[in-house]
């Protein structure tokens, strides 16, 4: 079990459990594969903020992580190392290519040090690690990193533990069930890769102290019932006020399952069904 509760010596330490990140095996990163990451404290450019409650936090370098494997095709890959990454959820995995080039990927559950992946275009043994077509991939399995457009890089399924379930194939176009629930279509030429995205511990870990979360980069927000109307719709009034208005944000933004997709997107066609709202039950 890699979530360990520790006796409770403290207030913080009472209500925290610690990730122990068994599956790592490689403790410091490749110097060639990180970049600087300055923090913007949730502002844009122009110094405005624009993402709410973020500040702060323990200084990080980037990880670069190979999401495409398009220029790695058909060359063999071992596996040097997995590593903690701070910037995502998921481990990574070091790869050492055959001509000597070494790059990250999100490290899938069960790749262990020494194991070989190999990307390509046509069909390649459906082993953990993988990377393929989709319809190259046999219907049943679990993917993950899955392209949303041909050559544009994983963009589904890249989190601690998620993966896609791959249903069928159909003329062009593949169905697979998401972790959200939602089914929905993708090109079979788009790409993916065979298993289910490592650290599935991760959701377990309870933070336990504010402390925590401050190191993650993260600050507090006031409820929006406790400040002024003019700083938020749910604000104002004498004393506490409900108001009986739905959650929202201080945009007006619904906060609890309320629809934010652009219904004329072109992808609305390929989702077959959509996920389920998160407070109502119901489809969205």
């Amino acid at each position: 079990m890699t979530i360990r509760i520790y006796k409770p010596t403290s207030a913080g330490r009472r209500n925290a459990s610690v990730n122990l990140h068994t599956e790592v095996t490689k403790k410091s990163p490749e110097k060639s594969l990180l970049r600087p990451l300055p923090k913007k404290g949730g502002r844009n450019h122009h110094g405005k903020v624009t993402v709410r409650g973020r500040g702060g936090g323990h200084k990080r370098r980037y990880r670069q992580i190979d999401f495409k494997r398009t220029d790695r095709t058909d060359v063999v890959g071992k596996v040097i190392g997995i590593e903690y990454d701070p910037n995502r959820t998921c481990h990574i995995a070091l790869i050492e290519y055959a001509d000597g080039v070494k790059r990250y990927i999100p490290a899938p559950v069960g790749l262990k040090d020494g194991d070989t992946v190999l990307a390509s275009h046509e069909s390649i043994e459906p082993k953990v690690g993988n990377c393929m077509p989709i319809r190259c991939i046999p219907t049943g399995l679990n993917v993950h990193l899955v392209e949303l457009q041909p050559g544009r890089g994983g963009q589904l399924c890249r989190s601690a533990g998620s993966y896609a379930r791959l249903t069928n194939r159909e003329g062009r176009f593949a169905t697979l069930v998401l972790p959200s629930g939602e089914i929905r279509q993708v090109s079979i030429e788009c790409r993916a890769t065979i298993g289910v995205v490592g650290n599935t511990d991760h959701q377990q870990r309870r933070l336990g102290k504010a402390g925590k979360s401050r190191h993650l980069g993260k600050r507090p927000i006031s409820r929006g019932v406790a400040r002024d109307h003019a700083s938020h719709p749910l604000g104002g009034g004498e004393g506490r006020s409900k108001g009986g208005r739905a959650p929202v944000g201080p945009t007006g933004t619904p906060s609890k399952g309320g629809t934010t997709r652009n219904r004329k997107q072109y992808s609305q066609k390929l989702i077959i069904r959509r996920r389920k709202s998160r407070r109502y039950g119901q489809l969205r």
